[in-house]
């Protein structure tokens, strides 16, 4: 559990980066309390709730270019939609190329870390050892787990 200490420093950095406070102005008043936003995020009183935070890393097994591996991103990226659609995954994304081998991130809206890899395991790359992965319980906020609906209103739909 997060101690107290923790949480304040969090608020104090939240609220010492604001907007309205870095443009020198009066902080705006504070949004009311929306209990059922809250309940229905699976938020605790401080507004956080459990993940699992699971980094994919370069694997064993790097698939060559050609068919099997567009199919298996096809397949990952299907995934991804999948467990987001189900509420399961609350957030994902690629890292920038960098020496470690971290490839990318899930956030999981799980807080037992036997469920993150067993939802992990239903990937693809996963399968075919493209990519390896990590696994951290991590407590955020729940209005993380706003991001998949928020994302599918700003992403210009393909062609």
């Amino acid at each position: 559990m997060v101690k107290p200490a923790a949480l304040a420093a969090c608020a104090a950095l939240l609220v010492l980066s604001s907007p309205a406070r870095l443009q020198g102005s009066t902080a705006p008043a504070k949004p009311p309390y929306e209990p059922e936003l809250a309940r229905s995020l699976g938020a605790d009183e401080n507004g956080m709730k459990s993940y699992v935070l699971v980094i994919l890393k370069t694997g064993p097994n790097r698939m060559p270019e050609g068919e099997k591996r567009k199919a298996m991103f096809a397949g990952h990226f299907a995934n991804i939609q999948r467990l987001a659609d189900e509420g399961k995954l609350a957030l994902a994304g690629p890292f920038e190329d960098n020496p470690n081998g971290w490839r990318g991130l899930f956030v999981f809206a799980v807080s037992d870390i036997g469920e993150a890899q067993r939802l992990t395991a239903t990937d693809p790359v996963i399968a075919n050892g493209e990519m390896v992965a990590e696994f951290h319980p991590w407590y955020g906020s729940a209005a993380v787990m706003m991001i998949p609906e928020i994302h599918k209103r700003i992403a210009m739909p393909t062609k």
